[in-house]
This record gives structure tokens, sequence and C-alpha cells, in this order.
């Protein structure tokens, strides 16, 4: 936790540049070759938080987010949707606690009730440097099931993503900023796999994945192995961009 001082410092700070009540939390969620990651920060030991921040007063709140994403990941270029607002009037209770005695509560920003927009990112954690705020300690990817215990209402927030993501597999595309240019349809039906925790006929993802029109086939096929080569696959950028914002009918 931080000093007295710097608490006063940071509050002073942020009632100057931030807009009051409002805040982001991020789910970034890693992939790499099947394996999938959550992004989360230690502010002290044994304290686990999503990232997540606030928005500056003349911000719009895509920037916001995407420059809160950058700051945690250092990408540009990121896959980033909003998916839910937040407001129980008592998600901060334990702030409310953990600052009551420090700091008076007109002066200690964290101590306001915030409105928290969540934002579920996709990347691929190989691409990503981790690196902690201000407040915190360390930025740490851990598996989907070793996860710490998180706090506030932080885990409300991730599996909401989560649903919210399997959900989308549903109408929109995954996979561009995820896969290496060349994949095998076994790689991307992996992904998917991984995303939605179950397995996948494969005739028939294969059938639907090119009913939708967004991967070319390279006459190429992946040398190597004991068996038939597989065909090698590449997305269809202007196609892929149409169905994210069109969408694409059916369901896994």
């Amino acid at each position: 936790m931080l000093s007295k001082e710097e608490l006063l410092a940071y509050c002073a700070g942020a009632r100057k540049n931030y807009l009051p009540h409002i805040s982001i939390d991020c789910v970034v969620f890693g992939f790499h070759e099947g394996v999938m990651k959550v992004l989360v920060l230690n502010v002290e030991e044994g304290e686990w938080y999503l990232p997540g921040g606030f928005l500056l007063k003349e911000e719009p709140i895509e920037t916001a987010a995407n420059r809160i994403l950058k700051e945690r990941t250092g990408l540009d270029d990121i896959f980033l949707q909003q998916f839910y607002v937040f407001g129980d009037p008592e998600r901060s209770k334990e702030h409310f606690e953990m600052y009551k005695d420090i700091l008076p509560a007109g002066e200690n920003w964290f101590t306001n009730r915030f409105l928290t927009i969540g934002y579920y990112a996709l990347v691929d954690f190989q691409d990503v440097n981790p690196m902690p705020d201000e407040l915190s300690i360390s930025c740490n990817w851990f598996g989907l099931k070793e996860l710490p215990e998180l706090k506030l209402d932080h885990t409300q927030i991730l599996n909401t993503a989560l649903d919210t993501l399997r959900l989308h597999l549903n109408y929109q595309p995954v996979g561009y900023n995820l896969m290496p240019k060349e994949f095998t349809m076994p790689e991307l039906q992996k992904l998917y796999e991984t995303i939605l925790d179950k397995k996948l006929d494969r005739r028939n993802f294969q059938r639907r994945m090119l009913s939708f029109g967004i991967l070319n086939r390279s006459e190429q096929q992946r040398k190597g192995g004991a068996h038939k080569a597989p065909y090698l696959y590449a997305f269809n950028i202007e196609n892929y961009k149409a169905a994210l914002t069109e969408g694409f009918k059916g369901g896994w």
C-alpha cells in the first residue's frame, strides 16, 4: 500500500486530472499455441486485481481503454471489446474499509463510488511485456484455472468477460491477432476449443469456418509429421473486418 504522503499526492492528482466516479477495468485474455491466460496486477502481497484505470476529463472512453491497455501490455493494435458496466453500490466496500483510517473520505479518491466499464482484450501473450502501474508491484500472467483470488468484484468482471467472449464467438470471428500469419485448421480449432472449454467436431468446425468466407487456403501444406500434411490458411482481412462489423449467424 502507498504511504500516506504518496496516497495524498496520488489522490490530489486524480481529482485534478480524472473524471470522478467512472473507472475502466480490463480483462486481458492471452493465447498462444492452445494455452489461455489472464493478465492480473499484484498491488501488494496477496492482493490481485484486473488491470484498470481512470478516464482523463476530456478523454473518450475508447481512447482511455486503449491507453490503459498499452500501458500494461506495450501493444498498440489490440482487439478490445466493451462488454458491461458494473455499478453495485457495495462493489468498492473493501476500499472503504482499507482506507478509512488513513485519509479523510473527502480527500481519498479511492473511497468514492465508481461505476466501472468492462472491456476485454485478446492478445498473443508472447507479444506482451507486462508492466505494473504506479499502484502495483508486478503484472503477471496466470492460467485461467490457476488464477489467485481477485479483490473487489473483479472475479465477477472476469467471469462476465469470459461468458461474453464465448457468446461473441457465435457471431464474430476471433484469431486475427492470436494466430501466426499462416496456420492449419486444427490450430485454429484449438484456439476456439480453448476459449469455449469444450471439444468441437473437426469436420463441422472446418465446414463452418470455411462457410464464413474469412479464410484463404494456401496451395502450400504444412510439411513434416507422419500423417497427411494439413493445408495452411490465412485470414482474408477484408472479409474478417466485415464480419467483425456485420457479424455472422450460427453458434458453437
